[in-house]
C-alpha cells in the first residue's frame, strides 16, 4: 500500500508538472495559432509519418527480442513483440504507477525467470538504445558543426562522449570482481556480464547498435516528415543534429510520458536556428499524438490478455 501510495503521489506530481510546463509554452506561443496549423497539415503526410514511427516501434520490439535471446530467455518474436506494445502502451497511453519496462519485467516472469534477471534484459536494451541515439548524434553533429552555436555544439558533443564513456566503464566492471561483495556492486557486476553475452561478438554488436540508429532514425524521419506536412522548410540533416538532445531530454522522468518537456526542448533548440515557434510546437505535438496512437496495439494485446504469450 505504501509503495503504491508513493507511486501514486510522483505521478501526481508528473501531472503538475507536465501542465505547468504548457501553460509556460502556451503564454509565449498562441494556442489558436497551434490549432489553425494542426488542422492545415497534410494528411497523407501525417499518416506516413505515423507509419514510420509504427516501423520504428516494431523494429525495437525486434531488438529486444535479440537481446533476450543471446540471454537465453526462449520465446519467438511474437511474445517480444506484444509485450514490447504492451509497454509502450503503459509509457505513453496511461498515467498509472506500473511503468512500460515493469510491465515487460512482469511479462517475462510469467515465463519462470527471476524479476531480476528478467530486467537486466530490459536495461541491457535500453543502455544499446541510448548508445544508438548517442552515436547518430555525433555522427550528424560531425556532417553539419555549423548548425548550431559553438557552445552548443560543444555541450552536446561532450555529453555524448561522455554518456559513450559511461556504457563502456559499465562493460569493463565484469573485471572488477570485488562489486561481488557489495549489493549494488553485485547489480551492475552482474549487468556487465551479461552486456558482455549479449555483445560478446563484434557482429552481434555491429547488428544490435545498427538496429538502435535505425530505430532513432525512423523516428526522425517521422517528425522530419510532420515537418514537411506543416511547411517548416529544414532538411532531414538538422532534425539529425536537434532531435537527439531533445529525445535524450524526455527520458529525464520528470513529466507524463515526456509531454512538456519534448515541446520545451523542440522550441528551445529549433529557435537557435530561427525555425517559427508555432509550426515546432505543431509537429512536436503531433508527433506525441502519433507516439501515442501507434502504442494502441498494445493497449490491444493488454486487453486479450496475452501477457504470457
Amino acid at each position: 500500500y505504501k509503495h503504491t501510495a508513493v507511486s501514486l503521489m510522483k505521478t501526481i506530481i508528473k501531472l503538475i508538472i507536465t501542465v505547468l510546463i504548457f501553460i509556460l509554452i502556451f503564454r509565449s506561443v498562441d494556442i489558436n495559432s497551434v490549432g489553425s496549423a494542426m488542422s492545415n497539415m497534410d494528411i497523407k503526410l501525417v499518416v506516413l509519418a505515423l507509419a514510420i514511427q509504427l516501423l520504428s516501434t516494431i523494429v525495437a520490439s525486434y531488438r529486444w527480442f535479440l537481446i533476450m535471446k543471446a540471454l537465453q530467455f526462449g520465446q519467438d518474436f511474437l511474445f517480444y513483440f506484444r509485450s514490447y506494445f504492451k509497454g509502450t502502451f503503459f509509457n505513453q497511453g496511461l498515467p498509472t504507477t506500473i511503468g512500460g519496462d515493469a510491465l515487460r519485467v512482469m511479462d517475462v516472469a510469467r515465463l519462470g525467470f527471476k524479476k531480476r534477471e528478467s530486467f537486466y534484459g530490459i536495461f541491457i536494451d535500453r543502455i544499446v538504445g541510448l548508445l544508438g541515439l548517442l552515436l547518430l548524434n555525433l555522427m550528424a553533429n560531425g556532417l553539419n558543426p555549423d548548425l548550431l552555436e559553438k557552445k552548443f555544439f560543444y555541450l552536446i558533443n561532450g555529453i555524448v562522449l561522455l554518456s559513450i564513456f559511461g556504457v563502456l566503464v559499465v562493460m569493463a566492471l565484469k573485471k572488477i570482481r570485488i562489486l561481488e561483495n557489495h549489493r549494488l556492486g553485485k547489480l551492475f557486476f552482474d549487468l556487465s556480464i551479461r552486456l558482455n553475452t549479449v555483445y560478446r561478438k563484434v557482429d552481434d554488436a555491429a547488428i544490435q547498435i545498427s538496429l538502435s540508429i535505425a530505430i532513432h532514425l525512423l523516428s526522425i524521419v517521422s517528425i522530419f516528415v510532420l515537418g514537411k506536412s506543416v511547411g517548416l522548410e529544414y532538411d532531414l540533416l538538422t532534425y539529425l543534429v536537434i532531435m537527439p538532445p531533445v529525445f535524450l531530454l524526455t527520458l529525464i522522468p520528470v513529466s507524463l510520458a515526456g509531454w512538456g518537456v519534448r515541446e520545451g526542448a523542440m522550441l528551445g533548440l529549433f529557435l537557435l536556428i530561427g525555425a517559427d515557434k508555432t509550426l515546432v510546437l505543431t509537429i512536436s505535438l503531433m508527433y506525441g499524438i502519433i507516439v501515442l496512437t501507434t502504442s494502441l496495439p498494445g493497449m490491444y494485446f493488454y486487453l486479450k490478455g496475452n501477457r504470457t504469450l
